[in-house]
């Protein structure tokens, strides 16, 4: 649960400066490519995905520094290990030869009787002493030295994994951060347009995605690289011949990269692209099951769910298949690079140019050559998979801000509450007017209804009291101060916001109502509760005010999340006060019992009521009848009642309309 938003209370939320690392993340800096649009392909996204690391450089050369030493060692100990096989074939060799005669003289005989390459053979035996048989205590030697090579080898390597485990831990808990404060810095706009499922999973799935496909390549890629380059060099100061039989593998590899690289990257995306689709049917549909199941659409949700997740299948399959065949590719290359060097190398052995202890290290080298460059084929498809998650992450940082507030705002005046509205225009979007030219003055005290048909532009209304958008054209006073200069958090911390829906966050009572203002008293929040009755039903609860509302607030009734909500505004004592079909939701007796209460609670406070029941607001001030973003009447009950205008249409369509409804049926009875 974030204690950041508030949907449906008073608006006092600290817009606060967020530090370097956050908005570098949504600015670009740390990718470097010097563009904030969303990447639209692999190469700047993955530059941009590196830069996240960027703040723990050091970190990451000591990590490599570790690498570099991990690699020395478990590049020299095949050699070493080669040397203790020839100290065993020699040794084995010599034992067969007479100990009275020198290496020289056996040569010469060998060669004498046509065995040239035997004789070969011998001569490059560079410890060869006839006679002498093994010498386990130079064999002994040098397994101990290859033991303790592996052994710092492993403690080098766990400590260089931990060193680059920890750079991408901390790089991913700044970007979660810098999403968080990038969520907070969005217009409501983008909120609309957007669905939640699809915002969610981007910040959840993929940012996971990021995080597990970093921990699992970077690792592995500074070693690869390393151990790469480590063999190459052992490699060339064995035989440059088999060296080049081992090189074959590298365009093979970059044909295979070429060919199959693209296509992932384009497939990961695809996946992840279905995932946030699907992720948004399955809110969607649990968010709305009990209505669902009313209107015995789970056929339908079946259906739609099933093709989404049949979208999501191909597409998961296709980017498994390409990343998966990547392994098995590079492997096949390598074992024809290891057929070639066990052929070319077994002949070097027998034509006296390399000693077997030689090709036996050769053999491991070529497995060591081979197998890091299969690790970066099979990272190479989960960096795809990364970059494809890092570029969906990416264009949510990019999305433009709300616009900020003035360096130079201007304090807001402590006033009374009054609201007035100078030839306001305002439109969602270009294509499509909705506000013209409204005019209107609320004076401290008053209680304003809004009421209208949908889409005439009554909740835009209230949004544009929040400051939640900013308007085309004219102004919104707040005691004669335009709302657009001032600061939005002093605008939003002098209005409370009930709306129809109510919100609750998993925790108790005491601590929903609260959430108004945390400075709260236990006695403040016992007199809101008391006069909006949620006094009345909270002892009933098994833990009173203590009671905890589980996932949803299911263990109170609709009716009763309501009045927690309204509790929670008047806990906030607002100068102004915004109640969007806020008794929408209780029961009959219940709204009488709220209408007592918000008339005493209005007192000194501007108020607007957005309501569709025109029962619920007789007693207003003032009555805005709207109609296409426009204030066709105004006035009040009886007065527009006697207008016979929209407003005695609405009536009538609510309440004549259905004792007509009821007569007509009586009189079909009868």
């Amino acid at each position: 649960m974030s204690k950041k938003t508030k949907p449906d209370v008073t608006v006092d939320a600290v817009e606060e400066e967020f530090d370097e690392a956050a908005v570098a993340a949504s600015s670009g800096e740390w990718g470097g490519a010097g563009d904030t649009r969303p990447a639209k392909n692999f190469w700047p996204s993955f530059k941009r995905l590196l830069g996240l690391l960027s703040p723990w450089a050091g970190l990451f050369w000591l990590a490599t520094a570790l690498g570099v030493g991990w690699v020395a060692l478990t590049v020299a100990a095949p050699k070493v290990l080669g040397e203790a096989t020839n100290v065993i074939f020699e040794g084995v060799i010599s034992a067969q030869m007479p100990a009275d005669a020198t290496k020289e003289q056996i040569v010469a005989g060998l060669e004498a009787q046509g065995q040239t390459d035997f004789a070969n053979m011998i001569a490059a035996m560079e410890h060869f002493v006839p006679g002498a048989g093994v010498d386990f205590v130079r064999l002994g030697q040098l397994l101990l030295i290859v033991i303790l090579m592996y052994f710092a080898a492993n403690i080098l390597d766990y400590l260089s994994g931990y060193t680059l485990n920890r750079i991408v831990v901390q790089a991913m808990y700044r970007l979660r951060a810098s999403i968080e404060d990038k969520i907070h810095r969005l217009p409501l706009s983008y909120f609309d347009r957007t669905k939640r499922g699809e915002l969610l999973s981007r910040v959840t799935n993929d940012v996971d995605n990021i995080t597990n496909s970093l921990q699992q390549s970077l690792i592995y890629a500074v070693t690869s690289l390393l151990t790469v380059i480590g063999v190459l060099v052992m490699m060339f100061s064995i035989s440059w011949q088999l060296a080049l039989v081992a090189l074959v593998v590298l365009p093979i590899t970059g044909v295979i990269f070429a060919i199959i690289g693209p296509k992932s990257q384009a497939a990961f995306k695809e996946q992840w692209k279905k995932t946030g689709r699907l992720n948004s049917r399955v809110e969607e549909s649990f968010s709305g099951h009990a209505l669902m199941r009313v209107y015995g659409r789970e056929a339908d949700m079946r259906e739609a769910f099933d093709g989404e997740n049949e979208e999501l299948y191909r597409a998961a399959f296709k980017a498994q298949f390409f990343s998966g065949s990547m392994m098995p590719l590079m492997q096949f290359a390598g074992n024809l690079s290891y057929v070639g060097i066990a052929v070319l190398g077994g002949l070097q052995v027998a034509s006296g140019q390399l000693r077997i202890g030689d090709v036996q290290a050769f053999i491991q080298y070529s497995q060591q050559f081979t197998q890091p460059i299969a690790q970066l084929g099979s990272m190479a498809a989960t960096v795809q998979s990364a970059t494809a998650s890092a570029e969906r992450v990416f264009e949510l940082l990019d999305a433009e801000d709300e616009v900020p507030d003035a360096v130079d705002a201007p304090e807001l005046i402590p006033g009374p509450g009054r609201i007035e509205f100078a030839d306001v225009d305002f439109s969602y979007s270009t294509e499509r007017e909705l506000i013209r030219d409204l005019s209107f003055s609320v004076e401290p005290g008053q209680t304003v209804a809004i009421v209208g048909p949908t889409g005439a532009g009554k909740t835009t209304l209230v949004n544009l009291i929040m400051r939640f958008y900013d308007v085309d054209a004219g102004a919104i006073l707040l005691d004669g101060q335009a709302t657009g200069e001032l600061r939005r958090h002093d605008v939003r911390a002098r209005t409370g916001m009930v709306l129809q829906d109510p919100w609750l966050f998993q925790g108790s009572i005491r601590e929903n109502i609260r959430y108004g203002r945390e400075s709260a008293t236990d006695e403040e929040i016992l007199e809101a509760a008391k006069a909006t009755y949620v006094d009345r039903f909270v002892h009933s609860l098994p833990e009173g005010y203590d009671t905890v509302l589980d996932e949803d607030a299911s263990n109170v009734s609709a009716g009763e999340k309501q009045l927690i909500t309204i509790a929670r505004a008047f806990v906030a004592d607002p100068a102004v006060l915004i109640l969007d079909e806020a008794t929408s939701s209780v029961d009959t007796r219940t709204e009488v019992l709220l209408q007592q209460a918000m008339a005493a609670l209005r007192e000194g406070r501007t108020s607007f009521v957005i309501a569709h029941r025109l029962s619920t607001i007789r007693d207003a001030d003032l009555i805005l009848v709207m109609e296409q973003g426009r204030i066709v009447e105004q006035g009040d009950h009886e007065s527009l009642l006697a207008a016979h205008g929209s407003y005695r249409r609405l009536y009538d369509s609510q309440f004549a309309g259905a004792v007509d409804a009821v007569d007509d049926a009586e009189s079909q009875t009868t």
